[in-house]
């Protein structure tokens, strides 16, 4: 495995908190420890020279690294979440790792795979070592980093989160009624709305009744309250809103807003407007 580097210029929220401690066990057990100005990175972004072997090289400049550190933190956190919304069954299925590897492939780049899924078995024996000690310890651990990452994100930023979060959950075909309420669990210590994550959830659907979910609407609402919804939709999930985090998480971005788009085309269609 390429050992490029999550430990650097991550988030300042890191730093003596809840996300900062299970980096630590997770980052210090996993890589060496490196200097701030050489940090690899994780994934790929446009921009990054390579050396002509397919390693990414370090940053020059300050703004760089510290824009990798907030995506590198930005990722962290998700395959966090991720960790207790995988287990939340209380056992890892063989097809729920296959789909986190693609949704790693797909969304970040080949190179995050094998790193991400040490990351993520880091995670689960983190848990099992913390809820054997006090039962209830991870899921207080994940509350805590839910209320860290909901004083330093925006609000468009959690959504992003909260969308990779139900693309990973629907990304075997098949999502438990555990996971469901994990996921609300976390939606809610994010500060963010159970019709937020029902829109998530619904999104790539091709049915009316759920492009009004995608757009947070009921079927009754009318043609001015579809209009504004769609407008509210376009100024919190705006790709330029998450651009600070990396241009693969943009990306992942600008596709959930062809997809509220096509929601709401759908809508206008049935209706005439």
């Amino acid at each position: 495995m390429a050992k490029a580097k999550w430990i650097g210029a991550f988030m300042g929220l890191l730093s003596g908190s809840p996300l900062g401690a299970l980096a630590g066990f997770v980052l210090g057990a996993l890589f060496d420890v490196v200097k701030e100005d050489h940090m690899d990175v994780i994934g790929t972004e446009a921009g990054n020279a390579t050396d002509g072997g397919g390693s990414y090289q370090s940053y020059d400049s300050s703004s760089a690294r510290e824009r990798q550190g907030n995506r590198n933190g930005f990722l962290f956190s998700l395959l966090t979440l991720a960790s207790y919304i995988i287990k939340a069954d209380g056992k890892i299925m063989h097809s729920e790792m296959e789909a986190m590897r693609q949704f790693l492939r797909s969304n970040f780049g080949e190179i995050a795979v094998a790193q991400g899924e040490q990351v993520m078995l880091r995670l689960f024996e983190r848990q099992k070592q913390m809820d054997a000690e006090q039962p209830g310890a991870y899921k207080q651990t994940i509350y805590e980093c839910c209320a860290q990452l909901r004083a330093v994100l925006t609000e468009s930023q959690r959504l992003q989160l909260l969308s990779f979060l139900a693309l990973l959950s629907k990304a075997d075909g098949i999502v438990a009624s555990e996971e469901i309420t994990a996921l609300r669990e976390i939606t809610q210590q994010l500060g963010l709305s159970e019709a937020e994550l029902n829109s998530m959830l619904n999104l790539g659907s091709t049915t009316l009744k759920d492009a009004y979910t995608i757009l947070e609407i009921s079927e009754s609402a009318t043609d001015e309250e579809v209009r504004a919804a769609y407008k509210r939709m376009v100024v919190k999930h705006h790709p330029d809103r998450v651009a600070s985090l990396g241009e693969d998480i943009r990306a992942a971005a600008e596709k959930k807003m062809r997809e509220i788009n096509e929601a709401k085309e759908l809508i206008y269609k049935a209706r005439g407007m």
